[in-house]
Protein backbone atom coordinates (compact mmCIF):
# COMPACT_ATOMS: atom_id res chain seq x y z
CA UNK A 1 0.00 0.00 0.00
CA UNK A 2 1.57 3.28 -1.09
CA UNK A 3 0.21 6.72 -0.30
CA UNK A 4 1.26 10.16 -1.44
CA UNK A 5 0.58 12.76 1.22
CA UNK A 6 1.63 16.31 1.97
CA UNK A 7 2.87 17.06 5.44
CA UNK A 8 1.23 20.20 6.74
CA UNK A 9 3.95 22.35 8.24
CA UNK A 10 3.91 25.91 9.58
CA UNK A 11 3.22 28.56 6.97
CA UNK A 12 6.86 29.66 6.88
CA UNK A 13 7.99 26.11 5.99
CA UNK A 14 7.94 24.65 2.49
CA UNK A 15 5.31 21.91 2.15
CA UNK A 16 6.94 18.78 0.73
CA UNK A 17 5.39 15.66 -0.72
CA UNK A 18 6.58 12.45 0.87
CA UNK A 19 6.07 8.88 -0.20
CA UNK A 20 4.44 6.84 2.56
CA UNK A 21 4.29 3.05 2.43
CA UNK A 22 2.47 0.74 4.86
CA UNK A 23 4.40 -2.45 5.56
CA UNK A 24 1.76 -4.30 7.57
CA UNK A 25 2.26 -6.07 10.91
CA UNK A 26 5.97 -6.45 11.65
CA UNK A 27 8.66 -6.31 14.27
CA UNK A 28 11.30 -3.58 14.41
CA UNK A 29 13.94 -5.95 13.05
CA UNK A 30 11.74 -7.23 10.25
CA UNK A 31 11.34 -3.65 9.04
CA UNK A 32 15.07 -2.98 9.28
CA UNK A 33 15.78 -6.16 7.32
CA UNK A 34 13.34 -5.04 4.64
CA UNK A 35 14.66 -1.49 4.31
CA UNK A 36 18.40 -1.70 5.03
CA UNK A 37 21.37 -3.78 3.94
CA UNK A 38 23.79 -3.52 6.86
CA UNK A 39 26.55 -6.02 6.11
CA UNK A 40 29.94 -4.33 6.41
CA UNK A 41 28.54 -0.93 7.35
CA UNK A 42 29.45 1.26 10.33
CA UNK A 43 26.28 2.06 12.27
CA UNK A 44 25.60 4.27 15.29
CA UNK A 45 22.61 3.27 17.42
CA UNK A 46 21.69 6.42 19.35
CA UNK A 47 19.82 5.95 22.62
CA UNK A 48 20.42 2.20 22.51
CA UNK A 49 18.90 1.46 25.95
CA UNK A 50 19.83 -2.14 26.86
CA UNK A 51 21.62 -2.75 23.56
CA UNK A 52 19.33 -5.47 22.22
CA UNK A 53 18.94 -3.72 18.87
CA UNK A 54 22.64 -2.88 18.79
CA UNK A 55 23.57 -6.55 19.07
CA UNK A 56 20.97 -7.56 16.48
CA UNK A 57 22.41 -5.07 14.00
CA UNK A 58 25.86 -6.58 14.53
CA UNK A 59 24.47 -10.04 13.79
CA UNK A 60 23.55 -8.64 10.38
CA UNK A 61 27.19 -7.89 9.69
CA UNK A 62 27.36 -4.26 10.80
CA UNK A 63 29.99 -2.67 13.04
CA UNK A 64 27.80 -0.96 15.63
CA UNK A 65 28.45 1.69 18.24
CA UNK A 66 25.64 1.77 20.80
CA UNK A 67 25.36 5.12 22.56
CA UNK A 68 23.32 5.50 25.73
CA UNK A 69 23.09 8.75 27.74
CA UNK A 70 21.76 7.15 30.93
CA UNK A 71 24.86 6.42 33.05
CA UNK A 72 23.31 3.43 34.82
CA UNK A 73 22.24 1.71 31.62
CA UNK A 74 25.47 2.67 29.85
CA UNK A 75 27.46 0.98 32.63
CA UNK A 76 25.33 -2.16 32.34
CA UNK A 77 25.96 -2.23 28.59
CA UNK A 78 29.73 -1.91 28.97
CA UNK A 79 29.79 -4.70 31.59
CA UNK A 80 27.74 -7.13 29.51
CA UNK A 81 29.35 -10.06 27.70
CA UNK A 82 31.17 -8.78 24.60
CA UNK A 83 29.66 -9.31 21.15
CA UNK A 84 31.66 -9.22 17.93
CA UNK A 85 31.12 -5.97 16.07
CA UNK A 86 29.59 -4.13 19.05
CA UNK A 87 30.98 -1.27 21.12
CA UNK A 88 29.09 0.60 23.83
CA UNK A 89 29.73 4.11 25.09
CA UNK A 90 27.97 6.65 27.27
CA UNK A 91 27.11 9.76 25.26
CA UNK A 92 24.15 12.04 24.56
CA UNK A 93 22.65 12.43 21.09
CA UNK A 94 23.56 16.10 20.94
CA UNK A 95 27.30 15.47 21.41
CA UNK A 96 28.41 12.40 19.47
CA UNK A 97 31.97 11.13 20.09
CA UNK A 98 32.73 10.54 16.40
CA UNK A 99 34.59 12.25 13.59
CA UNK A 100 32.89 14.09 10.75
CA UNK A 101 31.80 11.96 7.76
CA UNK A 102 32.81 8.73 9.52
CA UNK A 103 29.60 6.69 9.65
CA UNK A 104 27.47 4.81 7.12
CA UNK A 105 24.22 5.01 9.07
CA UNK A 106 22.65 6.53 12.17
CA UNK A 107 19.64 4.94 13.83
CA UNK A 108 17.27 6.50 16.36
CA UNK A 109 14.96 3.66 17.44
CA UNK A 110 12.27 5.16 19.71
CA UNK A 111 14.96 7.44 21.08
CA UNK A 112 14.66 10.85 19.40
CA UNK A 113 11.66 11.79 21.55
CA UNK A 114 13.76 11.05 24.66
CA UNK A 115 16.22 13.80 23.73
CA UNK A 116 15.30 17.02 25.58
CA UNK A 117 13.12 19.02 23.18
CA UNK A 118 15.44 22.06 23.02
CA UNK A 119 18.27 19.71 21.95
CA UNK A 120 16.47 17.63 19.30
CA UNK A 121 17.61 19.82 16.40
CA UNK A 122 21.17 19.64 17.66
CA UNK A 123 20.90 15.84 17.87
CA UNK A 124 19.83 15.60 14.22
CA UNK A 125 22.58 18.00 13.12
CA UNK A 126 25.10 15.87 15.01
CA UNK A 127 23.81 12.72 13.31
CA UNK A 128 24.17 14.41 9.92
CA UNK A 129 27.67 15.62 10.81
CA UNK A 130 29.01 12.11 11.28
CA UNK A 131 27.38 10.62 8.16
CA UNK A 132 29.41 9.92 5.06
CA UNK A 133 28.50 12.29 2.21
CA UNK A 134 26.24 10.87 -0.51
CA UNK A 135 25.98 7.34 0.93
CA UNK A 136 25.12 7.93 4.59
CA UNK A 137 21.57 7.32 5.83
CA UNK A 138 19.47 8.43 8.80
CA UNK A 139 16.82 6.01 10.12
CA UNK A 140 14.34 7.25 12.74
CA UNK A 141 11.64 5.06 14.29
CA UNK A 142 8.92 6.77 16.33
CA UNK A 143 5.71 5.27 17.79
CA UNK A 144 2.40 6.87 16.86
CA UNK A 145 0.75 8.35 19.96
CA UNK A 146 -2.76 7.31 18.95
CA UNK A 147 -1.91 3.61 19.04
CA UNK A 148 -3.47 1.17 21.48
CA UNK A 149 -0.24 0.55 23.40
CA UNK A 150 0.63 4.26 23.61
CA UNK A 151 -2.83 4.96 25.01
CA UNK A 152 -2.32 2.20 27.59
CA UNK A 153 0.76 4.04 28.91
CA UNK A 154 -0.64 7.55 28.55
CA UNK A 155 -2.25 7.88 32.03
CA UNK A 156 1.20 7.68 33.68
CA UNK A 157 3.56 8.31 30.77
CA UNK A 158 2.08 10.79 28.30
CA UNK A 159 4.55 11.34 25.44
CA UNK A 160 2.18 13.33 23.22
CA UNK A 161 4.25 16.52 23.27
CA UNK A 162 7.72 14.99 23.00
CA UNK A 163 6.74 12.71 20.13
CA UNK A 164 5.18 15.66 18.29
CA UNK A 165 8.37 17.62 18.91
CA UNK A 166 10.45 14.78 17.45
CA UNK A 167 8.37 14.70 14.26
CA UNK A 168 8.53 18.48 13.93
CA UNK A 169 12.30 18.31 14.31
CA UNK A 170 12.56 15.78 11.49
CA UNK A 171 10.47 17.95 9.18
CA UNK A 172 12.39 21.08 10.09
CA UNK A 173 15.96 19.84 10.40
CA UNK A 174 16.37 16.46 8.70
CA UNK A 175 14.14 16.64 5.63
CA UNK A 176 15.68 19.76 4.03
CA UNK A 177 19.20 18.28 4.26
CA UNK A 178 18.61 15.06 2.31
CA UNK A 179 17.84 14.37 -1.31
CA UNK A 180 15.59 11.42 -0.48
CA UNK A 181 13.04 11.10 2.31
CA UNK A 182 10.64 8.17 2.66
CA UNK A 183 8.21 7.27 5.40
CA UNK A 184 7.15 3.74 6.26
CA UNK A 185 4.41 2.69 8.65
CA UNK A 186 3.99 -0.71 10.26
CA UNK A 187 1.94 -2.21 13.07
CA UNK A 188 3.75 -3.52 16.12
CA UNK A 189 2.02 -6.05 18.36
CA UNK A 190 2.91 -6.26 22.07
CA UNK A 191 1.79 -9.32 24.05
CA UNK A 192 1.68 -9.96 27.80
CA UNK A 193 0.61 -12.92 29.88
CA UNK A 194 -0.83 -10.62 32.57
CA UNK A 195 -0.63 -7.14 34.08
CA UNK A 196 2.28 -8.12 36.30
CA UNK A 197 4.43 -8.83 33.25
CA UNK A 198 3.68 -5.39 31.81
CA UNK A 199 4.49 -3.67 35.10
CA UNK A 200 7.75 -5.54 35.62
CA UNK A 201 8.98 -4.80 32.11
CA UNK A 202 8.22 -1.11 32.53
CA UNK A 203 9.94 -0.93 35.91
CA UNK A 204 13.03 -2.66 34.50
CA UNK A 205 13.75 0.29 32.19
CA UNK A 206 16.54 2.30 33.73
CA UNK A 207 15.24 5.49 32.10
CA UNK A 208 11.73 5.02 33.54
CA UNK A 209 10.69 7.69 36.08
CA UNK A 210 7.74 5.59 37.26
CA UNK A 211 7.09 3.44 40.28
CA UNK A 212 4.70 0.53 40.67
CA UNK A 213 1.99 2.76 42.15
CA UNK A 214 1.88 5.11 39.15
CA UNK A 215 1.56 2.16 36.78
CA UNK A 216 -0.92 0.12 38.81
CA UNK A 217 -3.94 2.42 38.82
CA UNK A 218 -7.57 1.63 37.88
CA UNK A 219 -7.59 3.49 34.55
CA UNK A 220 -4.48 1.62 33.39
CA UNK A 221 -5.89 -1.73 34.47
CA UNK A 222 -9.11 -1.00 32.58
CA UNK A 223 -7.17 -0.20 29.41
CA UNK A 224 -5.10 -3.34 29.91
CA UNK A 225 -8.19 -5.52 30.35
CA UNK A 226 -9.51 -4.21 27.03
CA UNK A 227 -6.62 -6.03 25.36
CA UNK A 228 -7.66 -9.47 26.60
CA UNK A 229 -7.43 -12.34 24.10
CA UNK A 230 -7.84 -16.09 24.41
CA UNK A 231 -4.14 -16.49 25.27
CA UNK A 232 -3.22 -13.36 27.18
CA UNK A 233 -3.30 -9.66 26.37
CA UNK A 234 -2.44 -8.01 23.07
CA UNK A 235 -1.94 -4.38 22.07
CA UNK A 236 -1.19 -2.88 18.68
CA UNK A 237 0.57 0.35 17.87
CA UNK A 238 1.26 2.07 14.55
CA UNK A 239 4.95 2.82 14.13
CA UNK A 240 6.51 5.21 11.64
CA UNK A 241 9.96 5.10 10.15
CA UNK A 242 11.60 8.06 8.45
CA UNK A 243 14.45 7.02 6.18
CA UNK A 244 16.68 9.76 4.76
CA UNK A 245 19.42 9.26 2.19
CA UNK A 246 21.73 11.42 0.11
CA UNK A 247 22.93 14.50 1.92
CA UNK A 248 22.29 17.58 -0.20
CA UNK A 249 25.66 19.07 0.66
CA UNK A 250 28.78 17.67 2.35
CA UNK A 251 28.77 18.09 6.16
Amino acid sequence: MVLWLKHLLPVHTLVLAMKIEYLGPATDLEVIDRLLELDGLSIVDIGCNDGDLTRSLAKRGAHVLGLEPNPIQAAHNRQADPVDGVTFQEAPAQALPLEDNSTDGVIFSRSLHHVPAPLMDRAIIEAIRILKPDTGFLYVLEPEMGGQFSQLLKPFHDETQVRAAALATLARTARPRFQSANEFWFTKVSRYADFDELREKLLANTFSPHDARSIDQPVVRALFDAGRTDDGYQFTNPMRVHLYRGLDTPN
